[in-house]
């Protein structure tokens, strides 16, 4: 015998199913709810891929402008704007050492020939010097003789001593040399002598 399916009203005016069709109704319901949990986190990803995408394509924009613009400049540290014409400073490493208070700073220092500093200080560094390629000409201290460096050679300046020398004296060939301070972050880096 087949049972009919009733549907009738309650108090309130709403339909009421049989039980078979309210155990239907509710694992269809819950079907679609994990379905639409399932989709949200491809979503998620997919906004998020979308703005990182887009976040990038900005920053390329940007750095493709400032190279084209010549405009990397403007972006480039004070010390970078600062190198006199003929000189070109690299940084390889700069590495704070908390427990001294200090900072290891390594760069390479190039020179064309017949460049050179004016006299300065670097006060609170301990500065070595190493040259890697042709002549470098120092002197330091105020009494301290010129000596004419090579590669292979080195050289130390005491913190606050005067670099009354730093030049390439040669009329044809480029000097470039490893510089390796210990710096005193709370002290300026280079004070020109008055």
């Amino acid at each position: 015998m087949r049972r009919a399916r009733r549907h009738f009203n309650d108090a309130a005016g709403a339909t009421l199913l049989t039980r078979g069709h309210l155990i239907y109704r509710a694992a269809r319901d819950k079907k679609a709810s994990i379905e639409r949990e399932e989709r949200m986190p491809a979503l998620k990803n997919l906004v998020s891929h979308a703005a990182v995408g887009g976040a990038t394509a900005v920053v390329a924009s940007l750095a493709t402008y400032l190279i084209m613009a010549d405009g990397a400049a403007l972006l480039a540290p004070s010390a970078a704007l600062a190198q006199a014409t003929g000189t070109k400073t690299t940084d390889v490493l700069t590495q704070p050492m908390a427990d001294l208070g200090r900072e290891m700073r390594i760069r390479v220092t190039e020179r064309d020939p017949g460049n050179g500093s004016a006299p300065h200080r670097h006060p609170g560094h301990h500065t070595f010097g190493y040259v890697l390629e042709g002549t470098y000409e120092v002197k330091v201290g105020e009494n301290g003789p010129v000596r004419q460096l090579h590669a292979g050679d080195s050289f130390y300046e005491p913190p606050g001593a005067l670099h009354a020398v730093s030049r390439n004296p040669s009329p044809d060939k480029p000097v470039k040399y490893l510089i390796i301070q210990v710096f005193d972050p709370t002290k300026p880096a280079t004070v020109p002598e008055q």
